[in-house]
């Protein structure tokens, strides 16, 4: 039976990691798009984003790039600038992504075009002054691939993408040593393509498996008559962003200079401009060794290498979740069992049955039985005082019970605030649906870089529709907990987690509106999101609700619950509210969470990296990911058992409370890793963008301590009727 059970193991595993090298899923005939020669191909621009800051801006609203024309376009019959229809994940990432004047064809090279010149006045150009010294980088979409960066590994063995191309540089005066900010007005396309799979490569069509932007600065000066300079590939000059600036302190100061000191910000606009010309080169390469499915991968940066920390990952999480596996199994098989066949080998305690404590009369002897009154032989005598004395080693064992065992009658006692757990545990369960279902659709590759905010909406989706199973935990475990009214339950469940995140969300969105930026939500979209949280997710949670709380009803308890509870030992340290309550659970919470956070720390730095420090890169190995994730949340489940052990042992029944305490713990190391992460590892500039930092991650802590904190609690909430289910009671 074991055996069996290790080889089901090892193919549950197997599977998970096999999922994590999965190629993107793409549906055939719908996915695969082809061309023939010459065919018109459209590119979207979308909006341009930093490892620096917070703030995406939508392309086209930055007033230094060429503004779109409105001319209809041959390939998709929609006017340049015409906005391209979302779906919700994509607007809540912060896409705008719109038709441009750009004009590919397929297999039609040029070695330069002309795009337009913009007069760029002060304001603007300390905007693009800005952007250029933030780092930002522009995202553009040929065939569904964003615009890539093309870069070549250490040993020059392999190539690789990141996602964007930088709209200027930085460097610094020889002379003065002043930064200089140029925009790079010029890009070069790099189109790769091949022949099409099936029917239509026979016909002559081809794909895209590749798109490249390769970009470069160049001066107004030295030009033909179409405004693309005389030689592209020669030209050396830069276009520098500088106007000489109009205080005199700051033009005496720095005449020839693109820096801008903090007294030459109040320069009166006078009407002086820069023209910046923008022009375009396209090239397109026939490449043989990228197959259409894989054309992603480029994008996934040094795979091999990353793969080997992954597997040290789950190396590590296997050994702390193995160590506390066998810890429980003390506990299991030896503590608890041993004390459950102590009390099975009396046979008036029998299948482990504990008698409770006969109270002895004042006197100290037995009251004598109407059929012993006038009875007084010598024999009888000794009789009773046989029976006195078997009586008296009886209850000599009795007064050994301690621990655990003595709170058979208080233990399912509901704790305080009873009515705020239940509508947490439906709302956690409600997570834990959610990230399961992605993480396992992410696994099958259905969920890929290329389904462009897939793993929003997705997320979204379930998460609303998963108000049915909040609904139903909430109302059992409300039921559970002696809960009457399950109509004010269900209110509470569909509308405290969610409209703390709603309001959290539109908080923050106020920051994002305030600074222009398209990561702020549109007012259309707040609306839908309301009328999906309150016409379908409110209404599915009160329908799970009345189905766990009137049709299934409660959890079923092993003992009896008394009437009058019991005190707990040490009170100043059980009192809820009280401060050595406080610092006690405080510390505890602290100790325990270091163990879950210790297992999910490799993989950890991984998402961090591709959330927060590597924008343009793509995090793909979600089958690692679901395979730390299961050890995850053994984990978190071993942790709460061993936990409530302790305090059960401790004769403190109060366990529902820590127990989800217990299990929601690692998210406070998690948010202490992002104020060290934070502070070591990125570069953020500005004010908002650090508020915004901090609020996700605490939005981020919040839900993942409410996800595992209900896994914790559950966990716990099976071992403690376990246990007591092996002893009954009178």
């Amino acid at each position: 039976m074991a055996g069996c059970c290790r080889l089901r193991l090892k193919h549950f595993f197997t599977a998970l990691l096999a999922c994590s090298t999965a190629t993107a899923f793409y549906i055939p005939g719908w996915s695969i798009k082809s061309y023939r020669d010459d065919d018109p191909i459209p590119l979207h621009v979308n909006k341009v984003y930093s490892d620096n800051t917070q703030l995406q801006y939508a392309y086209y609203d930055l007033p230094f790039v060429c503004p779109p024309t409105g001319e209809k376009r041959a390939d998709t019959n929609l006017a340049s600038g015409h906005s391209i229809s979302l779906n919700l994940g994509e607007v809540l990432r912060g896409d705008r992504i719109r038709t441009s004047d750009y004009n590919l064809n397929m297999g039609q090279d040029h070695e330069c075009r002309y795009l337009c010149t913009r007069e760029v006045d002060r304001q603007g150009l300390k905007r693009a002054k800005d952007l250029v010294g933030k780092g930002y980088v522009a995202e553009w979409i040929v065939d569904n691939l964003p615009g890539a960066t093309r870069f070549v590994t250490v040993d020059k063995r392999r190539k690789y993408y990141a996602a964007g191309f930088k709209m200027g540089f930085k460097d610094y005066s020889p002379s003065t040593g002043q930064p200089r900010y140029y925009i790079n007005n010029h890009v070069t396309l790099v189109l790769r393509h091949r022949k099409a799979p099936g029917k239509d490569g026979a016909n002559g069509r081809s794909v895209i498996v590749g798109f490249e932007v390769h970009t470069k600065s160049i001066g107004r000066d030295d030009r033909n008559e179409t405004g693309c300079p005389k030689d592209v590939h020669a030209a050396e000059e830069g276009l520098e962003l500088y106007l000489p600036s109009n205080s005199s302190s700051s033009s005496s100061k720095y005449p020839y200079s693109s820096y801008t000191p903090p007294e030459a910000e109040d320069d009166i606009e006078d009407g002086a401009t820069l023209s910046i010309p923008y022009t375009y080169s396209v090239y397109w390469r026939e490449d043989d060794s990228i197959e259409w499915s894989n054309r992603w991968d480029m994008y996934f940066v040094n795979e091999e290498d990353s793969s080997k920390f992954h597997w040290l990952a789950i190396l590590n999480s296997l050994i702390i979740c193995g160590f506390l596996a066998i810890c429980v199994a003390v506990i299991l098989a030896r503590t608890i069992k041993g004390d459950i066949q102590g009390y099975s080998k009396d046979g008036a305690n029998e299948e482990g049955k504990i008698r409770l404590r006969r109270k002895k009369p004042l006197s100290g002897t037995r009251s004598p039985r109407l059929s012993e009154k006038g009875s007084g032989g010598l024999l009888d005598q000794g009789g009773d005082i046989e029976n006195d004395a078997d009586i008296s080693s009886d209850e000599e064992s009795l007064e050994d019970i301690t621990g655990w065992k003595l709170l058979h009658g208080d233990v399912f006692r509901p704790p305080p605030y009873s009515g705020l757990l239940a509508p947490l545990i439906g709302s956690g369960m409600q997570l834990v649906f959610m990230a399961g279902g992605v993480l396992l659709l992410s696994c099958l590759g259905i969920l890929n870089p290329s389904f462009r905010g897939g793993f929003i909406s997705v997320g979204m989706g379930l998460f609303i529709f998963a108000g049915v199973f909040s609904g139903y935990f909430s109302g059992r475990v409300y039921k559970t907990l002696n809960g009457t009214d399950w109509k004010k339950n269900a209110l509470l469940t569909g509308l405290l987690f969610p409209g703390l995140l709603f309001a959290l969300v539109f908080i923050l969105n106020l920051f994002t509106w305030a600074q222009a930026s398209s990561t702020a939500l549109p007012f259309s979209t707040l609306l839908g999101l309301a009328a999906l949280w309150l016409g379908i997710q409110l209404p599915l949670v009160y329908v799970g609700s009345f189905y766990g709380f009137v049709r299934i009803g409660a959890y079923t308890h092993p003992t009896k619950t008394n009437a009058i509870p019991r005190q707990i030992p040490g009170s100043d340290y059980t009192t809820p509210g009280s401060l050595r309550h406080v610092a006690k659970w405080t510390g505890a919470a602290l100790g325990a969470g270091l163990l879950p956070f210790g297992v999910i720390f490799i993989e950890l730095l991984f998402v961090f990296k591709s959330v927060w420090q590597d924008k343009s890169g793509f995090y793909y190995v979600f089958g690692f990911l679901g395979v730390v994730g299961v050890v995850l949340g053994v984990t978190v489940v071993e942790v709460c058992i061993v936990g409530v052990y302790g305090m059960l042992c401790a004769e403190n029944y109060a366990w529902h409370w820590p127990a989800f305490l217990l299990g929601s713990s690692s998210s406070i190391w998690i948010f202490l890793y992002s104020i060290y992460y934070y502070s070591f590892h990125l570069h953020i500039q500005g004010l908002v963008s650090g508020v915004l930092f901090f609020a996700y991650s605490a939005l981020v802590c919040g839900v993942y301590g409410l996800l595992w904190g209900t896994v914790g609690w559950m966990g716990a909430s099976w071992f403690v009727g376990r246990i007591y289910g092996a002893i009954k009671a009178d």
